[in-house]
């Protein structure tokens, strides 16, 4: 029987490259990937309400529950992702410094909100 995964990504699969990013995470985590599940913000838009988490939001930012049941979202998120491949551990280090962490949000909510306004998918 399977193992419960250690964590659930809560993506958006409609985006493609948010797809691509999910199986390169997939295939670099080899045998770990397991330990992760990943959910479409579009069907698990419930259990993220139940969270405190509006569908709009979860949109705009990638959320991470844990084994524990804490939520994690934006960057901190994918330092989360990232830690758990020993290649990336360096870049998750990086992006958390102090310095790097607040321009590399702008720039991801800036590139989020094209997409989906391009999508039509922007909250109103």
């Amino acid at each position: 029987m399977p193992s419960k995964p250690s964590i659930n990504v809560f993506y958006d699969a409609q985006c493609p490259l948010c797809r691509q990013e999910r199986h390169r995470y997939e295939r670099w985590s080899g045998r770990h990937a397991d330990d992760i599940g990943w959910l479409d913000v579009s069907e698990h838009h419930q259990a993220l309400r139940e969270k405190g988490v509006a569908p709009d939001t979860a949109l705009r930012s990638l959320h991470i529950e844990t084994a524990q049941g804490q939520l994690i979202e934006g960057i901190d998120a994918y330092r989360l992702l990232m830690a758990r491949i020993p290649l990336l551990v360096p870049v998750a280090w990086v992006i958390g410094l102090p310095v790097i962490k607040p321009g590399l949000r702008k720039l991801y909510d800036v590139w989020v909100k094209r997409r989906l306004q391009k999508q039509g998918r922007w909250p109103t």
